[in-house]
């Protein structure tokens, strides 16, 4: 079964509450509405698919206040700001805090479904990257202490007689810890285990120093 997305809508007007959540469901998402900053922040939680429509200008804690605080906790839900105000430096100042679009009220229906189109395609993308890196994380925690320290050469471009002299160990010793770790973590290549390893946070051990 495919998850309908969720299209959260905060403004603290009523009408446009209805209008917006009613124009939301018409396009086939699930829509749910929030008068306050507050009430979002104390019902929403991160692990809900889907984007926010903001109103800018709420009552005690603003809409650029919330998209701070929504960074500030971790949370990457992709956000569209309304405004009544047409604020150029206000504009700026939200897209750069990583909003997917900022809309002026009364804004036309087809540019707001295509702003969530584009939001729910990008929450999807992140969702996405997250289990990606959660997984490689899983394959890593495989490896032994001896096999990391073999990944990390072998990334730093080492060969595998460099990494036995490194090491201490025999060159054949190097490569059956080399398969072990290509074979755990589900890689074919030298060019995928480099990918895999950075993605996974894992970086190239220095090179080791040449004895003449």
């Amino acid at each position: 079964m495919t998850t309908v997305p969720t299209v959260f809508i905060v403004d603290d007007d009523a009408a446009v509450l209805t209008s917006l959540a009613r124009l939301v469901r018409s396009a086939g998402y699930h829509a749910v509405t929030f008068s306050s900053a507050g009430e979002f922040l104390d019902r929403v939680t991160a692990d809900t698919p889907g984007c926010l429509v903001l109103d800018v200008h709420l009552p005690e804690l603003s809409g650029l206040d919330l998209q701070q605080a929504l960074a500030t906790a971790g949370q990457s839900l992709p956000i569209i700001f309304l405004t009544g105000y047409g604020d150029i430096p206000m504009s700026v100042r939200a897209i750069k805090a990583g909003a997917v679009d900022f809309l002026t009220k009364p804004c036309n229906d087809k540019d707001l479904l295509m702003a969530i189109q584009q939001a729910l395609v990008q929450d999807q993308q992140a969702r996405q990257a997250q289990a990606d890196v959660a997984d490689i994380q899983q394959r890593l925690a495989t490896l032994t202490p001896r096999e990391r320290e073999v990944l990390a050469l072998v990334i730093a471009g080492q060969l595998n007689k460099q990494i036995a002299a490194a090491l201490g160990a025999s060159e054949q010793t190097i490569k059956t810890h080399r398969g072990r770790v290509m074979e755990k973590l589900q890689v074919a290549s030298l060019a995928d285990l480099v990918r895999l390893a950075e993605k996974g946070g894992i970086a190239p051990a220095a090179a080791p120093r040449q004895v003449n």
